[in-house]
């Protein structure tokens, strides 16, 4: 078990979207929760920005195919390991820093029966518990921000894929210059230890051992998704309230809300990378050829 951060631990442990809101709207929907599908639960297990459509964007982007050993860095509650599992028919192992989410992935992986496809293990992100080279493909989505070593992260993700192993992921970024208010606040109440450039990801990759392929910007189309999104988390309102209480559901609407309005400004953005691991020996930059 690694050393938590009792502040991100909480903040996942009391997120308006998790195991019983899922199951909940599904209930409401009207499916069986005995005879429950992949593609009944992709509706609402995907916490993160777009949905089942950006799982197979980062899937198309690394070719991910039913031979890869794929690993989710930072998997919540499993929806895009699930979702890869069922539609590329690939292996998936999640890793994810709190307890709570992992164990609501297994709850969840063995509802729908893919718990011979995909399995998940609570660990640190920088001191993954995998061996070297054990994975074809590294993927994550809108969580690295919460990594303060991102050198780390970035030097694990090298270690262990495979010579030639891709690596495609999304993360929040800073798009123009934050302030230092602006910061302290998102690492105060969003838990974002450390927001980066895309230029800087791409620096980490390169010192790391990964030769860039192609990086995209997401902020405009994450922009429009997030003010949907705060609508979504205020819809929650009477869920959130009767499990975590009025004071939890009014901060969270103000917090979400602020973090909406430094997209709004043109502050923060988001990014898709994709990168292979280079084979050992010298290599030169896509930029100096």
């Amino acid at each position: 078990m690694p050393e938590q951060s009792p502040n991100l631990i909480d903040y996942y442990d009391t997120h308006p979207i998790n195991e019983q809101e899922i199951l909940a709207k599904l209930a409401a929907r009207g499916d069986d929760l005995q005879r429950l599908t992949q593609s009944q639960l992709k509706d609402f297990d995907q916490d993160h920005y777009g949905g089942t459509d950006a799982v197979d964007a980062l899937a198309d982007a690394a070719g991910i195919n039913q031979t890869d050993e794929v690993l989710d860095v930072c998997s919540g509650m499993g929806g895009p390991a699930r979702w890869l599992a069922h539609t590329r028919n690939c292996s998936v192992t999640g890793l994810d820093l709190t307890q709570s989410r992992v164990e609501s992935a297994r709850r969840l992986t063995e509802r729908v029966g893919l718990s011979h496809k995909v399995r998940f293990h609570c660990g640190d992100a920088c001191a993954m518990p995998f061996g070297d080279g054990q994975f074809d493909v590294v993927i994550g989505q809108e969580a690295w921000v919460h990594i303060p070593d991102k050198a780390a992260l970035i030097s694990e993700c090298r270690r262990v894929l495979r010579g030639g192993g891709r690596l495609s992921f999304t993360d929040i970024i800073e798009r123009s210059s934050l302030q230092p208010s602006d910061r302290k606040q998102m690492a105060d109440e969003m838990q974002f230890a450390r927001i980066i450039s895309p230029q800087q990801y791409c620096e980490l990759l390169w010192a790391s051992g990964f030769e860039l392929k192609v990086t995209e910007d997401l902020s405009e189309r994450w922009t429009l998704l997030l003010q949907s999104r705060l609508q979504m988390y205020l819809s929650l309102r009477d869920t959130t309230v009767a499990r975590f209480g009025q004071a939890h559901h009014d901060h969270w609407a103000r917090m979400y809300g602020d973090f909406v309005a430094l997209y709004s400004s043109g502050k923060l953005g988001g990014v898709r990378i994709l990168a292979h691991a280079r084979d050992a020996g010298p290599a030169v930059p896509e930029s100096s050829r």
